[in-house]
């Protein structure tokens, strides 16, 4: 395989020729329609939102800033508008049962419409009830009454004192009752003129009295159900006199709502209870109650709130179906609450005071959420769910729930729920909610999977100029020059880490549009150039890259050690990433490899200092096997090798570094010096293929201002696995440097051709016979492992006691087995070759014919 050669630099970034958009500035474009490369995502989203079966909620996932919250209100009000309003809720008192309100459901805009016909009928009634109880129809009505009833009263009187004379009695009517006396003549008989009589006497005036006594009782008998009677009557009368005022009133409202049977019967229990209140309607002169005056109402008359409308959800002004969009998801923004006020040291509530959530205003149209705040408030996600599940949702107060003890409260009936929730968030958040939560399964049926890339095409590069002109034009923006969307959609290449891709963060898109605006504005352009958005780019980059100028300079000043001269054995630089949130940046770091005796193979320092992820251990691990299969087919390995990131004290992770870890073992092994005016990066697998790594471009840019800080001297640069050319879209300054060869990047396909480029030594083909050919890597480190493995021999020897050449077979060797033997000297001082013959096995010490034991020589 031929040495590779340093890339073109028109393969290190990709160009964007203005000329091929066919405008001038994004003023002549019409506006984006619809979602730039989302097409998998839009048509689960379209789907989702058609279907109207239960449990088809819409769960959008993506990583954020990919436009999935503006899309999602744009494409669900488009299609509400297409769906009818949904029918209005309001509650109602509950005349029965006043702790427990009836919720009423009614066409759009009649829910309001029936809260102000309610309150004009009580209206009426609070002036025509006193009025028609003021008539003389009803005066005249009411003293017939009071005068059959006191003509009564008097001839039961008339009767009574007729009775008592007829006895000798006469009657005297006190508070308590009658009182009766006896008399003798025209005086009331004494108490010594009783006993002054006769035993005769006495007895004839107490029967009498006992008669008396009996038609008196008789009479005050009759007197009241006279009374009742009258009471009665007079009720009636006021019933009648009130059904005369109230029913045309009722029924009035009965007639505009004859549809709706719930409405029907409760009008039945108003009109009932306002015939059974009348005294609510009818002015008094009694003096305002003491809790009337301390609640502030000393004018105040009855309370007629009962007969009020609560309206819960108006759609009388919708146009189409609601769409709301809940950006505080609390239980109570959710699903309501019954609020209370405080009255005397108590709190109060009643119907009037149910408040709706975000579910009662989406009830027959669209709940947006966001995922995240869901999770985060307490009893949402659980509320939510039953909601979904059972169809209704119920207002109740959190508190009431976690109450010991149970209080009474308002119990507000369920509305009935038809509602499509399209919840945003990331894709984390839908796996685990998908794999631990079986409701979330049952509830949202439709992914709408968000891409963070798609194709860099004609039709893609179109549609990302529009919509750079529709930021423009909504934000009062400055247009854009074709030049300047240009570096846009390059900018993209490098955001999406492909050039074949363009990025659809289009929020990080928006930010570089309003920001290049802005600069334009300064500098009093009229439209924004394409030296504008360099210069947003460059202010955006300075304003996050303290981190990335500290680590540089610590380099140039040698605290973190990196060569960029030189050459050295067992040492590498890698490249890594570092992300502080709003910017990465490449940090070169010294790969350090030391071999020594022993068995203990390839020792990860990183993880045993507990600082290696699991992916970097995998990395580290790969790299015993690429020795197995490339060392270890004719002689076993001997060897305990460290490996170690030098001067890195956080965990390390990923495997992009495994490339140079396998550099530097070799390097140690085979006593190689390598370069280290080269960094490398990329990942390796078994069988020596170089694999592709992300953040290539930030690795290129963090060696190259490392290098740059100390001197450009022609000969620098970064290896990179071939299949991360794609990637490349590297700052100017670094294409300009390697126009101008003062460094170079290089595309390899396998681990020989990094050997053959940090070492300058080829890397050896395998020859028929299994060894390699001299003064190449291979070879080298084959001479070196079996070194390893012939000193572990000799110190084995050494620890026994045996002198050389007079070993004897171990106890645990079978018969005729021959002792252990030492390593033949091999061609150029390397190991050992099989015989001639092509006989299996190979030669033992001091013989010439194949042992046929070769596994137990060593």
């Amino acid at each position: 395989m031929t040495r590779p050669e340093p890339l073109r630099p028109e393969a290190l970034r990709l160009t964007v020729d203005p000329a091929v958009f066919p405008f001038q500035t994004t003023e002549e474009l019409p506006p984006v329609a619809g979602r730039i490369g989302q097409d998998r995502a839009v048509k689960a989203m379209e789907f989702g939102l058609r279907i109207r079966s239960p449990g088809y909620s819409i769960f959008m996932a993506g990583v954020p800033g990919t436009g999935k919250s503006t899309y999602a209100r744009s494409l669900v009000a488009e299609v509400a508008q297409e769906q009818p309003a949904p029918d209005d809720w309001c509650y109602v008192h509950n005349f029965e049962d006043p702790g427990e309100p009836i919720i009423l459901r009614l066409p759009p805009g009649r829910a309001t419409r029936f809260a102000r016909d309610l309150d004009q009928m009580v209206g009426d009634l609070k002036t025509a009830i006193p009025r028609v109880f003021d008539s003389e129809d009803y005066e005249r009505q009411r003293n017939e009454v009071a005068k059959t009833v006191h003509e009564s009263q008097q001839r039961a009187l008339a009767e009574l004192e007729r009775a008592a004379s007829e006895r000798g009695f006469t009657l005297k009517s006190t508070s308590t009752g009658f009182v009766t006396a006896a008399v003798r003549g025209d005086r009331p008989l004494t108490a010594e003129d009783f006993e002054a009589l006769d035993e005769e006497a006495r007895r004839e005036i107490e029967v009498n009295r006992q008669d008396l006594q009996a038609v008196v009782t008789e009479t005050v008998r009759q007197m009241r159900v006279v009374e009742r009677s009258a009471r009665e009557r007079l009720a009636q009368l006021e019933k009648d006199v009130a059904l005369y005022v109230a029913g045309p009133l009722v029924d009035e409202l009965r007639e505009q709502y004859r549809d709706f049977d719930p409405v029907l019967r409760y009008l039945d229990s108003v009109q009932r209870d306002i015939i059974e209140n009348l005294a609510d309607f009818r002015p008094g002169d009694e003096k305002p109650s003491v809790m009337t005056v301390l609640a502030g109402r000393p004018g105040a008359g009855p309370d007629l709130s009962r007969y009020r409308v609560n309206v819960l959800v108006a759609n009388g002004e919708s146009q189409g179906a609601p769409v709301v969009l809940e950006t505080n998801p609390t239980y109570y923004n959710l699903f309501g609450s019954v609020e209370y006020k405080g009255e005397f040291g108590m709190m109060t509530t009643d119907f009037t005071m149910i408040k709706g959530g975000a579910l009662h205003r989406a009830n027959g149209g669209y709940l947006i959420l966001q995922a995240l705040d869901v999770l985060t408030n307490p009893l949402a996600w659980t509320a939510l769910k039953r909601a979904l599940q059972t169809g209704e949702v119920r207002i109740e107060n959190i508190g009431q729930q976690l109450r010991v003890v149970p209080t009474a409260t308002l119990k507000p009936g369920p509305m009935p729920l038809q509602v499509k929730v399209v919840m945003i968030g990331s894709p984390l958040i839908y796996l685990l909610l998908h794999r631990f939560d079986e409701d979330f399964r049952k509830l949202f049926k439709i992914k709408a999977d968000f891409d963070l890339e798609t194709e860099n095409s004609p039709e893609r590069v179109a549609e990302y100029a529009a919509f750079v002109g529709s930021v423009c034009r909504q934000g009062g923006l400055l247009h854009f020059g074709r030049d300047a969307v240009a570096r846009v959609v390059e900018y993209s290449c490098r955001l999406a880490e492909d050039r074949r891709k363009l990025s659809t963060r289009f929020n990080e898109i928006a930010e570089l549009v309003y920001e290049a605006s802005a600069v334009a504005e300064l500098d009093g352009a009229r439209t924004v150039g394409d030296h504008h958005v360099e210069r947003a780019l460059g202010e955006k980059i300075e304003r996050s890259d303290r981190l990335e100028q500290k680590v540089q300079e610590l380099i140039a000043r040698d605290v973190i050690l990196v060569d960029t001269l030189g050459e050295m054995i067992g040492q590498v630089n890698g490249i890594a990433v570092a992300d502080v949130g709003d910017y990465r940046f490449g940090k070169p770091s010294r790969i350090t490899a030391a071999v020594g005796l022993g068995r203990a193979g390839v020792v990860n320092i990183d993880r045993e200092s507990r600082l290696s992820g699991r992916i970097h251990s995998k990395g580290v691990l790969i790299l015993g096997g690429y020795l197995l299969g490339k060392f270890a087919r004719r002689n076993p390995l001997a060897l305990s090798a460290t490996i170690g990131f030098e001067q890195v004290y956080e965990e390390v992770e990923g495997d992009s570094a495994s490339a140079a870890e396998l550099c530097a073992l070799l390097s140690s092994v085979g006593r190689i010096p390598l370069r280290q005016d080269l960094a490398l990066t990329g990942s390796v697998n078994q069988h020596g293929q170089i694999q592709p790594v992300g953040g290539i471009n930030e690795k290129v840019e963090g060696f190259f201002r490392a290098c740059k800080a100390r001197g450009l001297t022609g000969g620098q640069g970064v290896i990179i696995p071939a299949r991360n050319v794609e990637n490349l879209m590297l700052q100017k300054e670094v294409v300009e440097a390697a126009r101008k060869g003062e460094f170079s990047l290089y595309a390899v396909h396998t681990i020989d051709q990094v050997m053959e480029l940090l070492s300058g030594l080829p890397f050896g083909d395998e020859r028929e016979d299994g060894t390699y050919p001299p003064r190449t890597v291979c070879h080298l480190v084959e001479k070196g492992l079996v070194d390893l493995a012939r000193r572990m021999v000799s110190f084995g020897r050494e620890a026994a006691g045996q002198p050389e050449g007079d070993r004897q077979p171990s106890p645990d060797s079978p018969p005729g087995r021959p002792a252990e033997p030492e390593l033949p000297p091999g061609p150029e001082g390397g190991p050992g070759e099989p015989p001639e013959d092509g006989a299996k096995g190979h030669s033992c010490p001091g013989r010439g014919d194949p042992c046929g034991h070769q596994d137990q020589c060593l």
